[in-house]
């Protein structure tokens, strides 16, 4: 979920990024801007760890160390490792929790028998010495039992502590798996588990499910004569207008390269239309200016295509139609927004004329 809250929060911790990248005079490649904004958004313990113990030490980072701590912490192969990592730690700390249980149970068995016992011996004493025994035998079983119960209450707390650790290393993991790493926004993965989600949902309910996709106008040509740091900073404006223009379940994604693509939950083909041309409209606004130079490169446009679930069908079925559209909308001139009901039913039916149009307007 976007928003005006949301907004402040993510340039703040961009403003906060840039100014360690100059105080370590590191370049602004997206990497080393991952890697501080990461830092400063708290989002991986370890990697802070690592950071503040090296400011520490040395006051600035070189180029060399900064690259090694990204591998270590950022770079996508470590994912799967970072992800097994926690999850022994969870294992070692479940097991922790559990011998402290048995522990406990253990004691509270013990201190039953002792009971027991007492209780046998009062109704058998004859004298007060006996009874006093008996009374001394209560009274230490009692501490023993305040000190081991004391003992699990401060070892349950540690363990609650570290799961509740654990549990949010595990969740900012999770966030990052999620997230394109250039952009900001939903990554393809967050979009294939999402699309299956709200599909299954809009069979149940009835509710209407709308899908947009959206293809930078000449990217390619753009990428290859400004380079790909003003292409990346075209991607990035891009995806921060589409994300300001949805709002609520509405989720937007870089489904791979330029391609750009919007789920709308309970969102009707006319009402999807709106937001889509909101979001061209929001794009075309915005100036690219090359940041080295001060140069004006124009403004972006974009392509968007925008098909609806329709009962019984599939992800792939949504998709396509969708790219239909988009496709469609290229072809009749680009910067503007087809719904299916703007392409002829036998294209959308035909992927071979699908890949014809692609070819041509590409």
């Amino acid at each position: 979920m976007t928003g005006h809250s949301d907004f402040e929060r993510t340039i703040q911790f961009g403003e906060k990024a840039i100014k360690h990248l100059r105080v370590h005079k590191a370049s602004a490649y997206p990497k080393n801007y991952e890697l501080w904004y990461t830092y400063v958004a708290g989002y991986n313990r370890q990697l802070n760890q690592a950071l503040n113990a090296l400011i520490h030490d040395h006051g600035t980072i070189s180029p060399e160390v900064m690259d090694q701590i990204y591998e270590d912490f950022l770079s996508p192969n470590r994912m799967g490792d970072r992800v097994e990592e926690v999850n022994s730690k969870f294992v070692k700390e479940f097991k922790v929790l559990m011998g402290a249980l048995e522990s406990a149970s253990d004691s509270t068995s013990d201190f039953g028998n002792s009971l027991s016992s007492a209780n046998e011996e009062l109704t058998t004493a004859t004298g007060s010495e006996q009874i006093k025994l008996v009374v001394q035998k209560l009274v230490s079983a009692t501490k023993d039992m305040e000190s081991k119960t004391t003992s699990l209450e401060n070892s349950l707390a540690a363990s609650r502590q570290q799961i509740d650790t654990l549990h949010e290393t595990l969740e900012a993991v999770r966030t990052e798996s999620m997230t394109d790493a250039l952009t900001g926004i939903s990554n393809r993965k967050q979009f294939d588990q999402t699309i299956e989600k709200e599909i299954t949902n809009a069979q149940e309910t009835g509710e209407p499910l709308a899908l947009v996709f959206g293809d930078i106008d000449h990217f390619k040509i753009f990428n290859d004569t400004y380079g790909h740091q003003t292409g990346d900073q075209v991607l990035r404006l891009v995806a921060f207008s589409i994300r300001e223009t949805v709002k609520g379940r509405d989720l937007a994604t870089r489904y791979g390269g330029e391609e750009f693509a919007v789920i709308l939950p309970q969102t009707k083909l006319d009402a999807a239309m709106i937001v889509t041309d909101q979001m061209r409209k929001a794009i075309m606004a915005k100036e690219l200016v090359k940041k080295s130079s001060g140069e004006s490169l124009g403004t972006i446009t974009m392509s968007f295509g925008v098909s609806l679930f329709r009962p019984g069908e599939t992800a792939e079925n949504l998709i396509a139609r969708a790219d239909a559209a988009l496709y469609s909308a290229k072809a009749a001139g680009r910067n503007r927004a087809f719904s299916e009901n703007d392409v002829d039913e036998s294209v959308l039916d035909s992927g071979s004329e699908i890949s014809d149009v692609v070819e041509n307007v590409a």
